[in-house]
């Protein structure tokens, strides 16, 4: 089965989030940071990362996937998801190629 590339964008609650967190906020991003440590050592993701927009930072990453409901599944598994800090987007990347 052939594999797709998506692009991955973890939406934070306001602009200054990386700045703000509250602890409960800190601890559904640390449950975040492991589950996409899991996610990379599984192959499943290609590269992830906080992106430095001037708007306020928010989170990249680019898994491989065989359609697009499975990232959304790996998406609402998020624990910063899961426990409603953060929001997420899934676009595929059409003809999407690795180095």
């Amino acid at each position: 089965m052939r594999e797709s590339l998506f692009l991955f964008r973890l939406i934070p609650p306001r602009a200054d989030f990386a700045q703000t967190l509250t602890d409960a906020e800190q601890h559904a991003m640390d449950g975040h940071t492991e589950y996409w440590k899991e996610l990379l050592a599984a192959g499943r993701v290609v590269v992830y990362g906080p992106v430095a927009d001037p708007e306020g930072v928010w989170g990249l990453g680019v898994l491989r996937g065989a359609d697009r409901a499975e990232v959304l599944a790996i998406g609402e598994a998020d624990p910063s998801v899961r426990a409603g800090v953060t929001t997420f987007e899934v676009l595929e990347i059409l003809g999407g190629r690795t180095g």
